[in-house]
């Protein structure tokens, strides 16, 4: 999530015309704890983000909101995906060690035969 907004972030940003001094003065923070915002290496823009989002005159919502191909994906719904993505290559992972596994069993008993 931290990367989501840190990547809306930015690009509101730019947008805007301004530098990363420039806001972290508005928020009155150092120009080193906006880029970690930025970066996603931060959480903090969360009790910030009514003063950002008067920055950027918009919603929190709208913050919070991904756009992929002209449509509105929220937070929940990017976590689940990526939950989903993640749970799949963790059982890709698992089969896969199971053939290394079995593999490896069928060495041993070739081996002592």
């Amino acid at each position: 999530m931290n990367v989501i907004v840190g990547n809306k972030l930015k690009i509101l940003r730019k947008n805007k015309k301004m530098s990363q001094e420039e806001v972290a003065d508005y928020l009155d923070i150092s120009q080193s704890a906006y880029a970690r915002m930025e970066s996603g290496e931060s959480h903090s823009w969360a009790s910030h983000i009514l003063r950002i989002c008067k920055i950027f005159g918009i919603t929190p919502d709208e913050l919070l909101k991904l756009e992929v191909n002209n449509k509105e994906i929220s937070s929940g719904q990017i976590f689940n995906q990526l939950s989903d993505t993640v749970i799949e290559q963790y059982e890709e992972r698992i089969r896969e060690l199971k053939k290394v596994i079995k593999d490896l069993k069928e060495d041993k008993k070739s081996l002592k035969s």
